[in-house]
């Protein structure tokens, strides 16, 4: 797949801006290989953006001479990746070695710009589920102002090697409820993303898809104006023995190709008044 060239990006920074868009998210892949991101971020500025986001592996940003650079040119917000609470897990999952000293790095340097807020992302697969706890008391060491937990969605790598990768939801959400708990008792806000209410007893409120405003995607090749359309209808999955549930019309439910690998045995319905989202986010 072609990546983007400057004008494109640019191009459509503009198209988003003109339908009064504030907020771009610079993502990948891994937007810090490109020597065009510095720029685009000052552009995006200058149009009048006035929330940007970088997410990236943070691995750049061990550079204080880089987080400076980007900083000054207008990131507002910093989404690092952080999968493992020590090096050899995080190496491991990444692939390369020296990547969570860089990554940890990273988080400090951008804490040392107080405005910048830090929220980070971690993906919850076998080799790590187990330790979320251990994950989110380092990250609340380091001082992020919010974590997220997300089910990995079993594409790419990720269904290639399925059962090396992606646990089994009903395994995983007890431990993923203790990572959250961390944050909870520091004061700081934490989510989990793709893992269904009917496994999210107690931690309804930690459940990201109530909290992911519309966007549009800009990827290439892929655009839509309705991601929150796309995940509802064609990315996660909801069958007809969801409906008796509560939450029913609150839960986008697992991602499909969970789902297909693995069936519908582990959701159940849970029996109640519906729930509506407003009453979540009180």
């Amino acid at each position: 797949m072609k990546d983007k060239s400057t004008a494109e990006i640019k191009s459509e920074l503009k198209e988003a801006f003109s339908r009064d868009i504030k907020a771009v998210v610079f993502t990948g892949g891994e937007p810090t290989i490109r020597k065009d991101l510095i720029s685009n971020v000052a552009f995006a500025k200058e149009l009048g953006y006035e929330l940007i986001q970088v997410q990236t592996n943070g691995r750049m940003f061990a550079s204080k001479k880089f987080t400076n650079s980007i900083v000054e040119a207008g990131m507002t917000e910093f989404s690092p990746a952080l999968n493992g609470h020590i090096p050899e897990l995080h190496d491991y999952l990444s692939q390369v070695p020296g990547a969570w000293k860089q990554t940890v790095a990273g988080i400090k340097n951008v804490r040392e710009y107080p405005d910048i807020r830090i929220m980070t992302n971690t993906v919850m697969v076998k080799p790590n589920y187990r330790v979320a706890k251990h994950i989110a008391e380092l990250l609340v060491k380091l001082g992020v102002n919010q974590y997220q937990l997300a089910f990995v969605h079993p594409a790419g790598r990720a269904w290639t090697d399925f059962d090396s990768l992606v646990p089994f939801i009903s395994m995983a959400a007890p431990y993923i409820h203790l990572g959250l708990q961390v944050g909870i008792d520091a004061g700081i806000t934490t989510m989990a993303e793709a893992i269904p209410f009917c496994h999210m007893k107690d931690y309804e409120k930690q459940v990201s898809e109530l909290c992911i405003p519309p966007a549009d995607v800009y990827e290439s090749g892929f655009k839509t104006r309705e991601w929150e359309k796309w995940r509802k209808t064609e990315g996660k999955w909801k069958g007809e023995s969801c409906k008796p549930c509560k939450f029913y019309q609150v839960c986008e439910g697992p991602w499909k190709e969970y789902v297909e690998r693995r069936g519908s045995s582990e959701f159940t319905p849970v029996p109640g008044k519906p729930v509506t989202e407003s009453e979540l986010l009180e």
